[in-house]
């Protein structure tokens, strides 16, 4: 029976191929609650639960396509300094956020500084990587 449409409660773990926890459910005491393949969770996590029973735990790997997408190039941006008041204070590894264009807030990261340029990372920090969850399907809502 599909669980399509349908409110789901799950807990989980993600982690990387070298075994590093990034995310936990476990972690906050709190169950994850989503409609299953409404498109709020990673496309690969929704197929995962969409066929799962009450009670059931899988373990899933994700390629990045299924998750966050490939690593983009084109969204590593250069800028020069001058053009970001307060930049120059930033150092590689930092995460920000930036506004676009039509002024929607989004996530970047500094990884690279110069004394004239900046350069932030836009793709999302899990894109380009394979992740593994292991998931338990605690509820089902119809």
């Amino acid at each position: 029976m599909s669980n399509e449409g349908k409110k789901v409660k799950v807990h989980y773990t993600g982690t990387l191929d070298d075994g590093t926890k990034f995310d936990s459910s476990y972690d906050r005491n709190e169950p994850l609650a989503f409609t299953c393949m409404a498109g709020q969770m990673i496309a690969g996590f929704d197929n995962a639960v969409k066929d799962m029973e009450p009670g059931q735990t899988v373990n899933v790997r994700l390629e990045p396509k299924d998750a966050y997408g490939e690593h983009r190039d084109d969204l590593v941006q250069t800028i020069p300094l001058a053009q970001l008041p307060g930049a120059e204070e930033l150092e590689p590894g930092a995460k920000v956020m930036l506004s676009g264009m039509d002024g929607r807030p989004f996530p970047a990261q500094v990884v690279e500084k110069d004394e004239s340029t900046i350069t932030f990372d836009l793709n999302h920090e899990m894109a380009g990587k394979a992740l593994n969850f292991e998931i338990t399907l605690l509820e089902v809502e119809d």
